[in-house]
């Protein structure tokens, strides 16, 4: 039976920064789906568990290969568990790079500071889009239309989606692993997956590159995952 791949996006943005990639792979005669994850933070804390049911909810029935982007890296290890023998490959595409096993948070300790002055009185943040500079986000896009779909789609996160502590089960990172990289700060992540003794493949870009060049990340993503 074919695998399903399944493209995970950051809940700071929405399944519209996969679908050229999951179009690219299904023209390619892969069964390809994103699932979404854009309310995932309706229900109060802890996010994660609501994380990994949208992806189960979303996923058709078979083998499968888990692709997570950005921010979604550090809740691979428990989509896999929840997912279960499943779960052929998983392979990190720009992402956040969980540790072996434990506890991690959504965010790093250094970036808080950040994150609370951007927080608004009620604890929320702005869109993910508009944390940054015009001169960083304008390149991500291919055109004014792929940007303002995926800025429309963009939940506002409460901080505390950022402070949680996500689980990390031992052993989630047997079998096959990849990481694809497009550009810094990344380039961190993908020396760890180095160490790690992973295939590493970098396809130059921004961070939503997958939106740029769907056709180059699509054969990066087959090449990291033996399809």
């Amino acid at each position: 039976m074919q695998s399903t791949f399944v493209l995970v996006h950051s809940p700071s943005v929405g399944p519209l920064t996969w679908a050229p990639v999951a179009a690219a792979l299904q023209r390619a005669g892969h069964a390809a789906v994103v699932p979404d994850l854009t309310g995932v933070t309706r229900g109060g804390p802890p996010y994660w568990p609501a994380v990994v049911e949208a992806v189960r909810a979303g996923t058709p029935e078979g083998r499968v290969a888990l692709v997570a982007h950005s921010n979604a890296g550090l809740f691979l290890p428990v989509i896999r568990e929840g997912l279960g023998d499943r779960v052929e490959a998983c392979v990190f595409a720009d992402a956040h790079l969980p540790p072996r096993e434990g506890l991690v948070r959504a965010a790093e300790e250094e970036f808080q500071p950040f994150l609370r002055g951007l927080a608004d009185e009620r604890g929320v943040l702005p869109r993910w889009t508009d944390w940054w500079s015009e001169e960083d986000v304008a390149p991500m896009f291919p055109d004014a239309a792929t940007r303002a779909a995926v800025v429309a789609e963009q939940p506002r996160l409460p901080l505390d989606y950022y402070t949680q502590r996500v689980p990390v089960p031992a052993g989630w990172d047997r079998g096959r692993c990849g990481y694809l990289w497009f550009g810094p700060p990344y380039d961190t992540f993908a020396e760890e997956a180095r160490r790690r003794g992973w295939p590493v493949l970098r396809t130059p870009g921004h961070h939503l590159h997958q939106l740029v060049d769907p056709g180059a990340v699509t054969a990066a993503l087959r090449k990291l995952t033996g399809k």
